[in-house]
């Protein structure tokens, strides 16, 4: 008995020893500092950036997965964002909405979204409360319940949201079928929220298999931006995110650039008050620009950009809204972040007075002119400042300070490359506009939408039929 006392006393040492080695966390590395942002990398793989702002005793808390509605493959369509709903929906150890609750009883805010490229999750709290913040999503990054009934009560949330997002709403739902034509094939192919067929037929199953494939350590990036000091929030992170073991991550392959040899034309019927247009250029993002030259290109595009729109005094405002009265609103917008190639995009409504015709052709005009001639200096001068002070304002969020290095690093260029575009913009000349302009806006790479408003009383019949719009030609 005596020896079956000490064999059972050794198994029981032998066991806490390996118990507490296996409970050990090896610290994260450092892997830059600068003058205010830290970056570490747990054991596991997860990054942690932290942004040191002491200006209020605010912090904002954002967990990104690298993964979106462009990793979904054919039929599997919305997933992203259904899980993005389903992580509010109860772990192991808080039931659904308790999340959201113990956030709100700490003076928080919290939300999440979900893109193309990432799925984000965020609270804005008091920094004494960051703890709580932490811990809270390291325990939904793995100990999610997806309980069957909350899956079928969140699944129609979605679904709702779709109908009044976009079905009910002719621009959207104009856009999306514009989107689906200038992305035949492909990651950008399909919307953020999913097909309305892909939604009812999505199991809770489906869900469970999206979930362990991607939310992982070494799948995400935890940022932290407010008044903190890094190595306190590293040692928090690590604290509770870095218990979590790391795990093999699909590898997606990057699509091609879809070859598009001739332009595409979309006409739109549905139920609307006033036509709507889209016009959109294949172009390149800043994550795809593998050569210098490319990369310069992103940059003049940027700045074209805010040639056309971004104030009363840009072009479309000035020629279009104010000048010939063509249009009541018009618009350019390009995501240079985004994570693939993407589109360069011109928009708008006709005015009273005009008609689609003639505001497609507006727009047109208004390219014809930067491609036979580069902007004047000081006109360029007076974008360049525009674009400039719009980004150095938003330095003033602690919140948008977070949301540029979470994009940063989850699309695979880096936050660091934040530091790059201010002169990067600075450096771009009238010759460059005008270069980007004829090489980029071509016949060969446009889509072009029109949305021909219908009677409002055919709503019900537009909307039964809208499910087919993936498959645009």
């Amino acid at each position: 008995m005596r020896w079956i006392g000490i064999i059972v006393g050794t198994l029981m040492f032998v066991a806490g020893y390996v118990y507490l080695w296996e409970e050990e966390i090896p610290p994260a590395v450092m892997l830059s500092s600068s003058e205010s942002i830290n970056v570490y990398q747990l054991a596991n793989g997860m990054k942690v950036l932290v942004q040191e702002d002491d200006r209020s005793n605010v912090v904002v808390s954002q967990v990104w997965y690298k993964v979106g509605a462009s990793y979904e493959p054919e039929g599997k369509t919305g997933m992203s964002h259904v899980l993005e709903h389903m992580m509010f929906k109860g772990t192991d150890d808080y039931s659904a909405g308790k999340f959201s609750e113990i956030i709100a009883l700490n003076g928080g805010r919290e939300n999440a979204f979900t893109s193309k490229d990432y799925t984000a999750y965020f609270q804005r709290i008091a920094s004494d409360r960051l703890e709580l913040c932490l811990e809270l999503e390291a325990d939904r990054m793995r100990n999610l319940t997806l309980d069957e009934a909350e899956f079928k009560k969140e699944v129609e949330v979605v679904k709702e949201e779709r109908r009044l997002r976009t079905e009910d709403s002719p621009t959207s739902l104009t856009y999306e079928r514009f989107n689906a034509t200038a992305f035949k094939s492909g990651p950008y192919h399909h919307p953020v929220i999913g097909w309305m067929e892909d939604l009812d037929k999505m199991t809770v199953a489906d869900l469970r298999d999206w979930y362990n494939k991607w939310y992982a350590p070494n799948n995400a990036t935890l940022v932290v931006s407010g008044d903190v000091k890094a190595d306190q929030v590293v040692e928090l992170a690590n604290k509770y995110f870095g218990r979590i073991k790391a795990q093999q991550v699909p590898q997606q392959a990057v699509a091609s650039a879809e070859s598009q040899q001739s332009s595409r034309y979309l006409k739109v019927a549905l139920p609307a008050q006033v036509p709507y247009l889209l016009i959109g250029y294949k172009v390149p993002s800043l994550t795809q620009a593998k050569t210098a030259e490319i990369e310069s290109d992103v940059y003049a595009l940027e700045v074209l950009s805010g040639l056309l729109d971004g104030g009363n005094s840009t072009r479309l405002s000035k020629n279009l809204v104010r000048g010939r009265e063509i249009a009541s609103s018009a618009g350019a917008g390009y995501n240079l972040y985004d994570r693939l190639n993407t589109l360069f995009i011109l928009s708008g409504l006709p005015s009273a007075k005009s008609n689609i015709s003639e505001l497609k052709q507006a727009l047109f005009d208004e390219v014809e002119k930067l491609k036979s001639n580069p902007p004047e200096q000081s006109e360029l001068d007076r974008v360049k400042a525009q674009v400039i002070a719009a980004n150095v304002y938003e330095k003033d969020s602690i919140f948008y300070q977070a949301m540029q290095l979470g994009i940063l690093e989850t699309t695979g260029l880096g936050w660091n490359k934040k530091d790059e575009y201010l002169e990067k913009i600075s450096s771009i000349t009238p010759q460059q506009v005008q270069d980007v302009a004829n090489k980029y806006f071509v016949e060969e790479t446009l889509t072009i939408a029109e949305l021909k408003p219908l009677p409002m009383q055919k709503a019900k019949q537009t909307r039964t039929n809208s499910a087919g719009a993936r498959h645009a030609n």
